[in-house]
């Protein structure tokens, strides 16, 4: 069974930077696509960054030129790495994968449970 699981949010200064991980557990063969959405209090999930199968990326606007997102298909990793960080971009990060499972192409689509990321002033 796979599971996806995330780490790297924390708290951390305006201007700072963060890595943020989503590790699939289980056996893969690799990783369609992964996405990276965040929820602040009181506002709609978002869609921060994408990343698909040949490497082609978009981002939201209020996150280009700021946050990179790439995978690493031989450790089953999506990450998403943050530079100059501001208050706004406090949120819970949540990814959601597609990965494929087996030679026949079983794919299989999860999300992780979250993790913070508290940007002060």
């Amino acid at each position: 069974q796979v599971q996806l699981v995330e780490s790297g949010g924390d708290l951390v200064q305006s201007g700072g930077s963060l890595r943020l991980s989503c590790a699939a557990s289980g056996t893969i063969f690799s990783i369609n696509y992964v996405d990276w959405y965040r929820e602040a209090p009181g506002k709609e999930r978002e869609l921060v960054a994408s990343i698909v199968r040949d490497g082609s990326t978009n981002y939201a606007d209020s996150v280009k030129g700021r946050f990179t997102i790439s995978r690493d298909n031989a450790k089953k990793t999506g990450y998403l790495q943050m530079n100059s960080l501001k208050p706004e971009d406090t949120a819970l990060y949540y990814c959601n994968a597609e990965v494929v499972l087996d030679s026949f192409g079983t794919t299989w689509n999860g999300w992780g449970q979250g993790t913070q990321v508290t940007v002060f002033s």
